[in-house]
């Protein structure tokens, strides 16, 4: 291992990679996490935290999502980001593959899904999800993401997507920006239509295309006056950026807005 690296323990939990540092020493803790937050990895998003209390351990724990994403930054980050991400990816390959076969090919099937993100393509992209028991297919026509500025001299990101759902073509907007309350990425959309069941036919092919690129299923908020909202958090924008067509504006905001 690289000298000042901590070891990592990797393995699987009812298939699931799991990858864990411990310590009961605070300071150790406190270490590896601002260490990740260096790479660029985002705490809660990517991993989490945990201080030890008394004679427990405490722990940095890395999200499937902060593996994938600290493989790509391995391969597409820059500078002291780019090294110190290929450092961590090259440690925890290593540990699997000392652990066994199996936990390795898992990390390795993590790591090259996170090193091909950007080179996804949004326009042909197509998939068929189930939303409320009923299987829509999604074909995607194209899409595109903008950094906009709103009167109150707001950041806000606004991802725009086209895409065939069953036949029904639209074009669906989802708009970012920072929740006031804790700073987090929120997105939300609202449905079409002049009927409640227009609506609710919209917001379920919305719906179906969130979870389509993103893997993740957005909430529905169904409003006293009868609009219909969608709301996405930043599993879903982290989702999204695994499309070329969206990733530098995704980066470019989430930096200018302070969300890294």
């Amino acid at each position: 291992m690289k000298e000042g690296w901590p070891r990592y323990e990797v393995g699987l939990v009812e298939g699931a990679l799991v990858v864990r540092y411990r310590s009961s020493n605070h300071n150790n803790i406190e270490q590896e996490a601002h260490r990740l937050r260096d790479m660029g990895l985002v705490e809660n998003v990517h991993f989490t935290v945990k201080m030890p209390e008394e004679d427990r351990h405490g722990y940095v724990y890395i999200r499937r999502e902060g593996l994938a994403y600290a493989a790509w930054l391995s391969v597409h980050g820059e500078g002291g980001q780019q090294r110190l991400a290929a450092d961590f990816v090259e440690r925890i390959l290593r540990r699997a593959r000392e652990t066994g076969e199996e936990v390795h090919e898992k990390a390795r099937e993590i790591v090259k899904e996170g090193v091909s993100r950007s080179s996804l393509k949004l326009e042909g992209f197509e998939k068929k999800v189930e939303v409320d028991d009923k299987t829509y297919v999604v074909k995607v026509i194209g899409g595109s993401a903008e950094i906009e500025e709103s009167r109150r001299g707001k950041k806000l990101l606004r991802i725009r997507i086209t895409a065939e759902v069953d036949g029904v073509r639209s074009e669906y907007t989802i708009t970012y920006g920072r929740r006031s309350r804790d700073n987090a990425a929120r997105g939300s959309a609202t449905a079409r239509g002049s009927t409640p069941s227009d609506r609710e036919a919209d917001a379920e092919r919305f719906a179906a295309v969130v979870e389509a690129l993103t893997g993740r299923k957005p909430w529905i908020i169904v409003r006293s006056n009868g609009k219909i909202e969608l709301v996405c958090g930043r599993e879903h924008l982290e989702g999204f950026k695994r499309y070329a067509e969206l990733t530098d504006a995704i980066e470019k905001w989430l930096r200018e807005t302070g969300l890294r």
